[in-house]
């Protein structure tokens, strides 16, 4: 750990984790063989955010940890006048690493008068400094186009195929399935990670509103199968659960979902304790109080994805290889 600190001392590489999840950003640091660096956040008696850099990033590469979950606008300020701060410090580089990024399912007009916030939140990280972004799993892949600056589109697919794998879940007899159509890329991917020879399922729903569906039917053959449900991110648990029972009456032996993000709104963990899932894997991407967790949760870390990803930029090496074959990493339950 040492020399790795030596190392990384000699590129001029520091981390700032903010307020969203300093669980995971020690994780990071530690995975990179950096201490995370000095930042004080603060308010005033208004409720205005102050930031100050506790230490000189003059001339540094610097990678600032933040996802933009609940509470979303906080987050997201938090995050934009940190930015603004470290550019002002001169920072060589600023590298903003969010795990989980917010107003993605904002990222078309899909009626008139809407706007595009994922766009209009890209537009405010790159005025404020930001020179290079790094994602994980973003609701809409052509979420990258909206910047133009780098951007690193991270997935956690290594990460829960490895889960799924070796625990045992995924075997001979598993089936992928997709919770809508607008997955099955991802289904696939998830598919290919696990070595299935099954082809995928997909749940075929309507959305007449947010937050609401119903589903239609089931295409594919899920009959005696242990089927993995595989989705970007689980926020009210509401459409996912009614998908899970689906499938048990289609005859899947076991039904078990996968996701990246655990937004888990509202009664979100109660509905899913409840429903037909038998385990329950997200990632940390968002930092979990323990209101939120419940006995049929697992957790798996990125936070060595995300370690690994920051030192091969921060050397000038391919992050690509990361996305093709599984990644280990520490796994926590409930």
């Amino acid at each position: 750990m040492e020399d790795a600190m030596a190392t990384y001392a000699d590129t001029h590489l520091k981390i700032f984790s903010l307020g969203s999840n300093q669980p995971l950003a020690e994780k990071v640091a530690d995975a990179v063989g950096v201490d995370l660096s000095k930042i004080n956040l603060a308010r005033f008696s208004d409720n205005e955010i102050q930031v100050n850099i506790e230490e000189s990033v003059r001339g540094d590469n610097v990678y600032v940890i933040q996802s933009t979950s609940a509470p979303v606008n906080d987050n997201l300020m938090e995050l934009l006048i940190t930015i603004d701060a470290l550019r002002r410090a001169s920072a060589r580089t600023i590298n903003v690493v969010m795990p989980y990024y917010g107003y993605a399912r904002q990222d078309r007009k899909a009626r008139s008068r809407e706007p595009i916030t994922a766009k209009l939140v890209a537009n405010m990280l790159q005025l404020a400094g930001a020179t290079r972004v790094l994602a994980l799993d973003l609701h809409a892949a052509q979420i990258q186009g909206f910047f133009d600056i780098p951007v690193d589109h991270m997935t956690g697919a290594p990460l829960l195929a490895d889960y799924l794998l070796t625990s045992g879940i995924a075997d001979d007899n598993t089936v992928v399935v997709s919770p809508d159509h607008g997955g099955v890329t991802r289904a696939r991917a998830l598919a290919e990670l696990l070595g299935t020879q099954e082809p995928i399922a997909i749940i075929d729903k309507r959305r007449p509103q947010a937050n609401v569906a119903k589903i239609m039917n089931v295409i594919g053959d899920v009959k005696g199968k242990r089927a993995i449900m595989i989705d970007d991110m689980i926020d009210t648990g509401g459409t996912i659960s009614q998908g899970a029972q689906k499938l048990i009456d289609e005859g899947a032996k076991e039904v078990y979902v996968v996701a990246t993000h655990a937004v888990f709104s509202g009664d979100a963990p109660q509905l899913l304790q409840d429903s037909a899932f038998k385990q329950v894997i997200v990632t940390d991407s968002i930092d979990l109080p323990d209101d939120k967790r419940f006995p049929k949760l697992v957790q798996v870390s990125t936070a060595g994805l995300i370690g690994e990803a920051i030192k091969r930029i921060n050397e000038n090496r391919a992050v690509s290889p990361l996305f093709k074959k599984r990644f280990h990493n520490n796994v926590e339950h409930g």
